[in-house]
C-alpha cells in the first residue's frame, strides 16, 4: 500500500471508549487488517489521589472522554467497519467526510500515555512532614525540588544527625504551622 496511515478522531457514546476499541481491535484481528487499521488509542494521563485512608495511589484518566483515536488508511472499508462499530457516533470532522489529524496535533494530543504534572505548595527552605514510606511522619526541610523528577530532596533531623532523602513530591505535605 502506497497510502501512508493517518490519525482520526472518532466520537463514541459516553463511556463506550474502551468497548469500542476493543471491538475495533477485534474486527481488525478476524479480518486481518493490520494494514489498514494499524492503532487505536485513547488518550489517558497518570494521576496521584488519596483513598480513604490517606494513601497515596496512581490512577489513570481519559484526557478526552467520548473520544477515540485511530491510525488507518481511509478506505470505505477501514470507514465502514469503524463507522459502524456499536458505540461509535462518527467520525470528527465537517458532515460525513473524516479529516485526519496533523503531525502536530498529534503531538499535542499526546497519544502516549504521560503523567500528569504535580502541583506543590512548598518550596526550598519549608519545613515538611513526610506522608509515606520508611520516614511516615517525621519532619523534615526541603533542599531541592526537582519537578522533572516529580521529586523532592529533604533533610530530616534523625537521632540528632542529619539525613538526607529523596522522596516523591506526593509523599510530601508542607507543614502547617
Amino acid at each position: 500500500m502506497a497510502e501512508k496511515a493517518q490519525w482520526y478522531v472518532i466520537h463514541t457514546y459516553s463511556g463506550y471508549e474502551n468497548k469500542v476499541a476493543q471491538n475495533i481491535e477485534k474486527v481488525v484481528e478476524n479480518r486481518k487488517l493490520h494494514e489498514l487499521i494499524q492503532e487505536i488509542r485513547i488518550p489517558t494521563e497518570l494521576y496521584e489521589e488519596k483513598d480513604k485512608n490517606n494513601k497515596v495511589k496512581e490512577a489513570e484518566r481519559k484526557l478526552f472522554p467520548s473520544y477515540v483515536l485511530v491510525k488507518m488508511i481511509m478506505t470505505d472499508d477501514s470507514w465502514y467497519i469503524v463507522r459502524n462499530t456499536r458505540g461509535v457516533t462518527g467520525f470528527v470532522g465537517p458532515g460525513s467526510k473524516p479529516v485526519p489529524l496533523s503531525e502536530k496535533e498529534v503531538a499535542a494530543l499526546g497519544v502516549e500515555v504521560r503523567k500528569a504534572a504535580a502541583t506543590v505548595d512548598f518550596a526550598q527552605g519549608d519545613s515538611v512532614t513526610v506522608l509515606g514510606g520508611s520516614l511516615d511522619g517525621w519532619t523534615g526541610i526541603v533542599k531541592a525540588v526537582n519537578m522533572e523528577d516529580q521529586t523532592v530532596d529533604i533533610v530530616v533531623s534523625m537521632f540528632g544527625r542529619e539525613t538526607p532523602a529523596t522522596l516523591p513530591l506526593s509523599q510530601v505535605k508542607k507543614l502547617e504551622l
